[in-house]
């Protein structure tokens, strides 16, 4: 077999992996930029191969999950113009082996659906799911492997950002974790209740959605600023960098190899 591509379209950063067979070879991530067009993208993704010394005649096919309708359509040009062939677009007709138990599952993003295929491949079940990216998802998969819904949640940038530009005097500020809980200025102040308020805000959802199972879950927790705040979290969170590009390969696999 040869190369695998795997493309997560996010609200901040499209992250591209390349797997040889089961191996991720390597990991790119760049600025979801919604003015791009299909060349543009033809253009970087080109480059990101170039770097990572991959021969477009070894790229064998590719996945996508995308969360930004105006991303989707020129990215999918994009990779068919490279290697001659469409990606599949995780979404209505691909099979995925996802078992959604929520009122529409038409309704449930492509990412959320890959970080659960992702989970259920290599946690045990039940598990909670964090996904924190712009936005702040958790999802629930029971024991029996249900996905039965989960939370949304602005992302923790998101609400620094907003401070920053709905507020006279509240500056831009990174996610360094402050010395202490109780901030001495407004910068170490705004870096507690971004840091350590998320980490809280994490720990007392695994208790809720613990308390609705009846049972103690698998927690996971994946997403562009999971590191940095998993590390502060009370609760044991397992921290899974490339989850989502997992599940896509699996899917991938499932609707284009045999006896998968």
């Amino acid at each position: 077999m040869g190369l695998i591509l795997t493309i997560d379209v996010g609200n901040s950063n499209i992250v591209l992996g390349g797997w040889n067979g089961n191996t991720l070879s390597f990991v790119s991530r760049l600025k979801t930029d919604r003015e791009r067009m299909r060349d543009d993208y033809a253009v970087t993704l080109k480059g990101v191969l170039d770097l990572c010394r991959v021969c477009l005649t070894e790229v064998e096919g590719s996945i996508m999950s995308s969360v930004v309708p105006q991303v989707t359509g020129a990215l999918v040009e994009a990779v068919e113009k490279l290697i001659g062939k469409r990606p599949l677009v995780l979404g209505p007709g691909l099979k995925t082996g996802l078992d959604i138990r929520i009122d529409n599952p038409s309704q449930l993003g492509s990412d959320i659906v890959a970080d659960a295929v992702g989970a259920l491949g290599k946690y045990p079940k039940p598990i909670i799911l964090f996904d924190l990216g712009t936005a702040t998802t958790i999802g629930t998969i029971d024991g029996k492997g249900h996905y039965l819904g989960g939370v949304i949640f602005p992302g923790v940038r998101l609400g620094l950002d907003a401070l920053a530009s709905r507020t006279a005097q509240l500056p831009q500020i990174g996610l360094e974790a402050p010395r202490n809980v109780i901030g001495p200025n407004t910068e170490e102040a705004m870096k507690s209740g971004a840091v350590f308020g998320t980490a809280s805000f994490l720990d007392g959802m695994v208790a809720r959605i613990e308390e609705q199972l009846g049972e103690k879950a698998t927690v996971v927790a994946t997403g562009g600023i999971a590191h940095e705040i998993v590390a502060h979290c009370r609760c044991h969170i397992k921290y899974d960098e490339n989850l989502l590009l997992e599940g896509l390969h699996a899917i991938y696999l499932r609707n284009c190899i045999k006896n998968v």
